[in-house]
């Protein structure tokens, strides 16, 4: 065979092979994005929080001071017989003290509902004096105490006027845990005489009565308040006479 014949017929086959290749591979061939060159740039993220606060009950610890005293128709019957005695027998805010814990339950953004227990001193108390001017000198003087402790169990309802700022309202019942009648005398600065009766047999063992004040709660969990109370229940069990419990009361809370 002639050899140039033979090498026009290989270089024609090579020829219509590669043509052949390059057809298949356009085919299969994905297509290609073309790499972007610009800037890069964040994908935005979608959260699927709330962006309302939330609505947490927590729980806390309350201590304070108490301005107690009685009210009702014996209470002004003892001062009307007293003015006869030109102010000899006065009667004066019992002092005590407050000490509990409570739970808040935020029913929505600006009310909650706030259950709580708590001991705290009540009672009232009437003083004495020699009813004779020219004896002034001897500060003699008699006082008896009513020294009331109770267990209270409050259900407040808070309303949230400002950020912070509330108004609270709602009824306590009190379960009386030890009432003692004290009763002092004394002259020249001196105590003569001191003795504890013990008397809870004679008052109801439960006060029902209605509370309500104001407060301020800071974002530390610290908060301010000073309130109420207004005894519905009469004390005496045997109905021989009518009063009731009034207390006034400042408290330091904290708020877990």
């Amino acid at each position: 065979m002639n050899t140039k014949r033979l090498f026009g017929r290989l270089a024609a086959a090579t020829l219509l092979f590669s043509a052949f290749s390059l057809s298949a591979e356009a085919q299969v061939q994905t297509h290609r994005v073309p790499a972007y060159s610009g800037r890069p740039q964040a994908r935005p993220v979608y959260s699927t929080r709330s962006t309302s606060p939330a609505l947490t009950p927590k729980i806390g610890i309350r201590a304070g001071v108490n301005v107690s005293d009685w009210s009702g128709d014996a209470v002004q019957s003892v001062m009307d017989v007293a003015s006869f005695a030109n102010g000899a027998v006065t009667k004066e805010m019992k002092p005590g003290f407050h000490v509990g814990m409570y739970a808040t339950l935020p029913i929505s953004a600006g009310f909650a509902i706030e259950p709580g227990i708590s001991y705290s001193e009540k009672g009232a108390k009437l003083v004495g004096t020699v009813p004779f001017p020219a004896l002034d000198f001897l500060n003699a003087r008699v006082t008896a105490t009513s020294r009331m402790a109770y267990i209270d169990v409050p259900v407040l309802a808070k309303a949230y006027l400002t950020p912070g700022f509330y108004i609270y309202a709602g009824p306590q019942a009190s379960f009386l845990v030890s009432n003692k009648a004290r009763v002092e005398a004394g002259a020249l600065g001196f105590s003569a005489y001191k003795h504890d009766f013990d008397v809870k047999n004679q008052f109801r063992t439960v006060d029902f009565g209605v509370v309500g004040g104001l407060g301020y709660q800071f974002d530390s969990g610290f908060g301010l308040s000073a309130g109420y109370d207004y005894g519905l229940s009469s004390l005496d069990k045997n109905n021989r006479f009518d009063a009731q419990n009034r207390v006034i009361k400042a408290s330091l809370n904290y708020s877990f």
